[in-house]
């Protein structure tokens, strides 16, 4: 079953951020992610709007985790969580209809 990692946040130091997104694309495709949706303009219906908002799809959880927890990608996540404030990101797996 797919899973979804869904991040938002908004960036602080524009100029640290710079080397986040050619650092997390290659590590992005390893991991057979698909971007659903990176959107810097959103429009907020409920709740804070932030500055970014991404949905990332992985063929499953374990994809998901083996992609967030890969050890090349922490210095790359390091470059997100320093220069960006209010990081939200949650795992979510694809939803399944309840039997009819």
């Amino acid at each position: 079953m797919s899973a979804y990692i869904i991040v938002s946040y908004d960036i602080r130091d524009p100029e640290a951020f710079k080397d986040y997104v050619p650092g997390v694309l290659p590590l992005l495709e390893k991991h057979g992610a698909e971007i659903l949706v990176a959107d810097f303009d959103v429009k907020s219906l409920e709740g804070e709007k932030r500055g970014v908002h991404v949905v990332l799809r992985f063929e499953s959880e374990e994809a998901a985790l083996a992609w967030y927890n890969d050890p090349a990608y922490k210095p790359v996540r390091e470059i997100r969580l320093t220069s960006c404030a209010n990081n939200n990101s949650v795992l979510a797996r694809g939803f399944v209809p309840p039997n009819a």
